[in-house]
């Protein structure tokens, strides 16, 4: 049964207020997200009366009620946009490998998501339900306690101490080898976890069976630090894409301490972050002659005398293969330009990565409602007069035509390696 009272979609930067607007919120709802800004989320900020999100998409839910963000790069705003806009930010997190996308696609799953937390939850359950089928993985472990029979080796001062008056029991430790390790308290917790958050009614006999099913397992306290320790060897690796997924949902979770009933569970992405991740995906895949592309190449800036130091790192670096110094820089930002220059900021970026990365061209590739390509060139301060040193400006349009249906993604990365293809050997 689905306990899902109220689902609001916004688009980026859009507000949300209690006290207009056609998507209102309550103001319970409102102190919900306030105590959440304060851990220091940069998903949205506070106004009055209100929230604004940021450049964050994704969904956050309080409660009953699920608040979904998504991207945006046209003006068009209605209800076929916006179901244009969440397949869009899916294919593209599966393109970048926001998913295992080795490991993710829609015949794997039984339900059409509606929102990015219903795929989440589709995919751990999925994974869950495999490991369950394929056995779940036993290991040794220490123990400690009375037994009936003398069992590994004798605790002799606690035996002492509890069985003074029980000469028939026996202290002991000894080794088990069971299913209780910490792989599967981490994926028990977390299926509690849904059994409570899930609003899906599809989701919901499938959350129910899987709880009923794994073997009930103590609490564990959950922490960024307990998932980096964990490794993985030939018998657990089966395991990696359930944890994954885990991790990214115990660690987003925020239980609501002061009322109980608007737990929140936040699962935000950086939209300029997926953006340049999809366009380095894109020529990861489809791959230009001649040409080797690498991301984040850093290169120290600047180094105070005491203290750490500052770098430069471009988004995509493109070296010619066998050529030095022909160098190209991509920076990826995720803005609608709407006809106008790009800002002073970012063009002082890319003027700096001309000398830094030894770089013939150096581009801004923004996402638009209709490609185009232009460029202009840099002035020197002492001449007045122009440089050498060109800047272009990208703007790759998203297509019009709904995402999600067939092979659409694949035909819009191949159209995007066409364009900067174009544009490297102009």
């Amino acid at each position: 049964m689905s306990r899902q009272e109220r689902h609001i979609t916004v688009f980026e930067h859009e507000r949300l207020r209690f006290d207009t607007g056609n998507k209102r919120i309550s103001e319970t709802l409102y102190k919900a997200l306030e105590r959440y800004h304060g851990t220091g989320t940069p998903c949205f900020k506070l106004i009055h009366k209100g929230v604004q999100f940021t450049e964050y998409v994704g969904v956050i839910q309080v409660g009953g009620t699920l608040i979904e963000v998504l991207p945006k790069a046209d003006r068009s705003q209605n209800a076929t946009q916006e179901k244009r806009w969440r397949n869009i930010l899916i294919d593209m997190m599966r393109a970048a490998g926001g998913f295992d996308i080795h490991a993710t696609s829609d015949a794997g799953l039984r339900i059409r998501p509606n929102t990015i937390l219903d795929l989440y939850f589709e995919l751990f359950i999925r994974e869950t339900e495999y490991l369950l089928h394929s056995g779940l993985l036993k290991q040794y472990r220490k123990t400690e306690g009375n037994r009936m029979a003398l069992k590994g080796s004798l605790h002799f001062s606690k035996h002492i101490r509890e069985n003074l008056t029980h000469q028939e029991r026996f202290y002991v430790r000894h080794t088990t080898y069971d299913v209780e390790h910490r792989m599967h308290m981490i994926l028990y917790k977390a299926i509690r976890l849904l059994r409570r958050l899930n609003t899906n009614a599809d989701l919901h006999s499938r959350l129910g069976a899987l709880l009923l099913n794994f073997p009930e397992m103590p609490d564990i306290a959950v922490s960024e630090p307990l998932f980096q320790k964990m490794t993985f060897n030939r018998k657990t690796q089966r395991y990696r894409k359930a944890m994954d997924i885990a991790r990214i949902i115990l660690l987003n979770y925020h239980p609501d301490l002061q009322q109980g009933r608007n737990d929140m569970l936040a699962l935000m992405f950086d939209m300029n972050l997926l953006w340049e991740r999809f366009l380095y995906a894109t020529l990861r895949k489809f791959p230009i002659e001649h040409y080797k592309v690498r991301a984040q190449v850093s290169k120290r800036f600047w180094q105070p005398e005491a203290g750490r130091g500052s770098g430069l790192r471009p988004d995509i670096l493109i070296e010619r293969v066998g050529k030095e110094g022909d160098n190209i820089v991509l920076d990826a930002k995720w803005k609608y330009l709407n006809g106008q220059n790009p800002s002073p900021e970012d063009l002082r970026q890319l003027y700096v990565y001309h000398d830094y990365f030894s770089a013939r061209k150096v581009a801004l590739v923004y996402p638009g409602d209709k490609s185009s390509a232009n460029g202009g060139v840099f002035w020197s301060p002492s001449e007045n007069a122009p440089t050498d040193k060109t800047c272009s400006v990208f703007v790759l349009a998203v297509p019009e035509k709904e995402a999600g249906s067939g092979k659409w993604i694949t035909q819009w990365q191949v159209a995007i390696r066409e364009n900067i293809k174009n544009w490297l050997v102009e």
